[in-house]
This record gives C-alpha cells, structure tokens and sequence, in this order.
C-alpha cells in the first residue's frame, strides 16, 4: 500500500512528532442501498475521497477515517442497511472530538456524506463546543445541498441535481470511484413534495427502486466540475477561517 502522508491511518508516532497536524478533517458516511448504480459505501467513499483533495491543498490538515456508518433507519427497506442509532452515533462523533480535544486539536471540520448524520453532528459539536470553548468546529453538513448555488445556472437537469443516488451523486460518484459504479443500472424516481416545510419520510414512501432524482442524468464531467467547485469552496472557507484564527468574533 502507498503511503498518503494526509490520512491519520498510515501515519506512526515518529511522524506525528516530527510534524504535528494543525487540523483534522473527520469524514462520516452510511452504509445502505444508493440504487443499482451506486455502491453502499457511496456516502463514506464521497466524504473519505473529498476530504484528502481539501486537506492536498491545506497545509498542516490531516483526515481521520471515515466513520462508515450512520443514523439509516429511514432507508431500512432497501438492501443493505447497516444503520446506527441516534444515540449511538452521537455518542461516536463525540467521542472522536473529545479524543482530538485530548490530543491537543483544536481546529476540525467536519465533512458529512449522509443526510441522517446531520442532527447528530449538531447535538455532538454543540456540546463539545459548550464543554470546551477553546475548540474551534466547523461542519457541512448536507454537501448535496450546498454544491447547487455554487454551479452555474442550469448545471443540473433534473430536480436540481438532487436525490438519494440521483444525478449529483451518481456524477460524483463517477468522477470519484467510477470502477464501483454501474451505471447501466441507473434508476430513480422524482418524489412530489413539499415546497416549504421539512417532510419526514421514510425513503420507500419516495421510491421503489432505492433511489431518487434521475441517475440517468449523471455523468463524470459533472462529478470532476462537482468535485473542482465543491473542494474549491471549501478550500476558501477554511483558508479563511485560519486566516483570523476560527475567530468570527466581534472586531474590538
């Protein structure tokens, strides 16, 4: 195996010591059906593959191990879902904060690929943050929301690039693991739904082919143009955020 000097996993205690890490990027993910066309790791392979490109152009960022799992009870009728609870996955991003707090982190953010992590990530920062102000947390939590404002006019072609394993995410999931994917499988459906208010569902009420948006739609240049303009954005947030030291503060 190569050694990737940005992941935490391949690096030993001599290295560490002979160049500490001034920030950590923690990827989270889920295990659980994306369609035909996507493998189930899509969510933790996305988040894994886009937090070393953003710590490449980081000096002094180092990326955790993607947690491969995540809350995905609400996709349990599709095979294979392999899902945490609530508390449970609370308890794991908490944990990894108060470990890095321990050795010494104080700067993290972190990159979500799955739509059910986005609460717990919100109820474990705020308390690590309340336990310990010094500690600076920045997260995205729903990248598949953020990345459409930031493409041009009409980049997408059906319902906004959106969808479980729709058109955004089979486009990055080709420009960032395309020999997982198989596209001839490509299936997916538009849901209805509400233009203003928040929907809970469970994802079989959407669909029944284990995907929503228009996977068909998908292609790698979109996923390289996702990835360059996503990674970009991210890249200008946290140069910025060390520029004034994670300090968003009033200005004395």
């Amino acid at each position: 195996m190569e050694k990737n000097p940005r992941l935490i996993q391949h690096l030993t205690a001599a290295d560490y010591t002979a160049e500490p890490f001034r920030m950590v990027i923690l990827p989270l993910g889920s295990l659980e059906s994306h369609g035909g066309h996507l493998p189930f790791g899509t969510d933790a392979l996305t988040a894994a593959a886009l937090a070393d490109a953003v710590a490449a152009k980081i000096p002094g960022a180092a990326v955790l191990p993607a947690v491969p799992y995540g809350v995905s009870e609400h996709y349990r009728e599709f095979p294979f879902t392999i899902s945490l609870s609530f508390g449970t996955e609370i308890a794991i991003i908490t944990e990894i904060l108060e470990s890095l707090h321990r050795e010494g982190i104080r700067r993290v953010f972190i990159l979500n690929g799955h739509d059910g992590n986005i609460a717990p990530i919100e109820v474990a920062a705020r308390t690590v943050k309340v336990r310990h102000p010094e500690m600076r947390i920045i997260a995205l939590g729903a990248w598949w929301e953020s990345i459409g404002p930031i493409l041009p006019d009409g980049f997408f072609e059906v319902w906004g690039g959106l969808g479980h394993g729709g058109e955004g995410e089979m486009s990055i999931g080709l420009a960032l693991f395309e020999e997982l994917c198989q596209p001839e499988h490509a299936e997916g459906r538009v849901p209805d739904l509400p233009v203003f208010g928040d929907l809970k569902w469970c994802f079989s009420e959407l669909t029944d082919c284990g995907a929503t948006g228009d996977p068909t739609k998908g292609s790698r240049e979109k996923g390289m143009k996702m990835t360059e303009v996503l990674v970009g954005a991210i890249v200008s947030m946290l140069n910025d955020a060390m520029e004034r030291d994670w300090n968003y503060g009033l200005k004395g």
